[in-house]
């Protein structure tokens, strides 16, 4: 078997095990997706109101609320702000995480976003999405379903 047909079978089987999950997971891991590519997108080009910009306009406030308060937290947690001393601000926080992850290089950078986007629909889903589950189907998501639609 080439390794392209086992990855294929892989793919195959996150898929199916994806088209199974409730709803409520795949809101949390399109908006772990969604924010962790804006904030990809940000560190491109910074804007005026950080957390607006990097949460999407499009979910509920409740959920928005609840980012807008973990967000500076996950990024603190993940170390990417440990270089801004005793920041409280979360905008402050946010904006001293983009700057960090702007100077790592390509594969770093990568893997720091891979991590923030599980965090990200962790939080969403309200703890109901796992670490290793979240490791694959963002993954997928992300190849499969994201990109196809931008």
């Amino acid at each position: 078997m080439s390794l392209q047909t086992f990855l294929s079978k892989i793919w195959n089987e996150i898929k199916n095990l994806f088209a199974g999950i409730p709803a409520e997971l795949k809101i949390a891991i399109h908006l772990g997706v969604a924010v962790t590519e804006n904030i990809k997108n940000f560190v491109d080009s910074p804007a005026a109101d950080i957390l607006t910009s990097l949460i999407p306009g499009d979910i509920d406030n409740e959920l928005k609320s609840l980012l807008r308060s973990k967000l500076p937290v996950i990024l603190t947690e993940l170390k990417l702000a440990d270089s801004c001393g005793e920041l409280t601000d979360p905008i402050e926080i946010t904006n001293c995480a983009v700057k960090v992850l702007q100077g790592l290089d390509a594969d770093i950078k990568s893997a720091f976003l891979h991590n923030l986007a599980i965090f990200i629909a962790e939080t969403a889903s309200d703890g109901k999405l796992t670490w290793g589950d979240g490791v694959y189907l963002l993954e997928w998501y992300y190849q499969h379903e994201y990109k196809s639609a931008a």
